[in-house]
């Protein structure tokens, strides 16, 4: 047991902690004002339901004994037995510490789907989605690659979330998309064009994100030392790439730079350096955040080709982003970092282990993901009534308004 890296991980937790209300401000600046409270209400709520769930239930199914590397065990209900003593997948911090630490990410993660579904979702729909999505979709995927499942076997590498956070919940907004439908005024339909009711405040929640990002990818090291302080540099220096390859195709593309884009491209950046942060040499994470902002700035392009509204974005940036780093470490994983070459340094069995966790990820979490969304439909329906959504969900699910005029 480590007092240091107990400490570290305290600090680390309170920070990923912090993600949730940013990425509430991110996805509430970038809706109309009529939808700003229920938007950001769909992420601060899962600090309590997914909490609660999480200790309850979700802990044991991802980091319970294993179970034929599908699930871990129920040998933990409402965290039974986990206290003072380290457990395997963090040896110098008390068990319960791990536990709280994974709560966060899991409250992360399930908040991140929100955007999908934003302006239009029922909100009982979305607490029961929410809810069975974190059961028996983000539960199996931390067991999966991180609680010694089958691909934590297999030898695939997930520093901090690309599969398990940023592809799962990209594949779940997908889901959410293709079965909830687009919005009424999409498409000058209607209210006309849609655009983000208030920058600054994605910038505030965006800035908020990298800075507990610090955090979510550092911490994944579980201990304060040099691979804790190596996480941190990549992840900045990522970020900071993602802004400029965004910016710069945004530039070329449209003809102007954009606050929003130099936020997106910040988050790109971070989402696509999450599975190789502890992996990866500088250079290359460089190279991952650059390249990351370019690939999301074009997945955002193609979801109007595709035919689907994803509203804040979360398959283009969390998805398409998450699934590029994912392949980048399986390319670019350095030894001398953290005992894992890639191809680029003569593994090339690794990139074909990233490239089977890819394709189990986004085939797993969209199937669950659709199924749980055509249950929540029979039991509560998922969409809000056409005059609440032309209304507005502050009003018409929560009975506030964020401006009064």
């Amino acid at each position: 047991m480590s007092p240091v890296d107990t400490a570290f991980i305290i600090v680390c937790s309170m920070l990923v902690m912090l993600m949730t209300p940013a990425l509430a401000l991110f996805y509430g600046g970038l809706v109309r004002s009529r939808n700003v409270l229920s938007t950001t209400m769909h992420s601060f709520s899962m600090l309590g339901v997914v909490s609660i769930l999480w200790a309850a239930l979700g802990f044991t199914l991802a980091f319970g004994p294993d179970s034929g590397g599908l699930i871990g065990d129920l040998s933990a209900l409402f965290l039974h037995g986990i206290g003072a003593d380290p457990l395997p997948f963090a040896e110098t911090i008390p068990g319960v510490l791990f536990a709280a630490f994974q709560c966060m990410f899991a409250v992360l993660t399930v908040a991140l789907v929100s955007g999908s579904y934003a302006e239009r979702i029922h909100f009982p729909a979305m607490l029961l989605f929410s809810a069975l999505w974190l059961i028996f979709v983000y539960c199996p995927m931390a067991h999966w690659v991180w609680g010694k499942g089958w691909l934590g076997e297999l030898g695939a590498l997930d520093f901090a979330g690309g599969a398990v956070v940023h592809m799962s919940s990209g594949a779940g907004a997908l889901a959410a998309a293709h079965a909830i439908g687009p919005r009424m005024d999409l498409n000058g339909g209607g209210g006309g064009h849609i655009v983000p009711h208030n920058l600054p405040m994605t910038l505030l929640g965006g800035g908020l994100l990298w800075f507990g990002w610090f955090g979510f990818n550092s911490g994944s090291a579980l201990s304060a030392g040099v691979l804790a302080a190596h996480a941190l540099v990549t992840t900045h220096l990522a970020a900071a790439a993602g802004i400029l390859g965004w910016i710069l195709v945004e530039w070329k593309y449209t003809g102007k730079p954009t606050t929003l884009g130099a936020a997106s491209g910040a988050l790109a950046g971070l989402v696509a350096i999450t599975p190789g942060a502890g992996f990866v040499e500088v250079l290359p994470a460089v190279l991952i955040g650059f390249v990351g902002g370019v690939v999301c700035y074009g997945a955002v392009l193609l979801k109007s080709r595709l035919g689907y509204d994803d509203a804040l974005d979360v398959v283009g940036i969390h998805g398409a982003g998450g699934t590029w780093g994912a392949l980048a470490t399986g390319v670019f994983a350095a030894a001398a970092v953290n005992g894992v070459d890639g191809l680029a340094y003569g593994n090339s069995g690794q990139l074909w282990i990233q490239l089977i966790s890819v394709a189990a990820t986004w085939i797993f979490c969209y199937t669950v993901s659709r199924i749980l969304l055509y249950l929540v439909d029979k039991l509560v329906g998922l969409r809000a009534a056409p005059e609440s959504e032309l209304t507005g969900l502050d009003i018409s699910e929560h009975n506030e308004r964020a401006y009064q005029i």
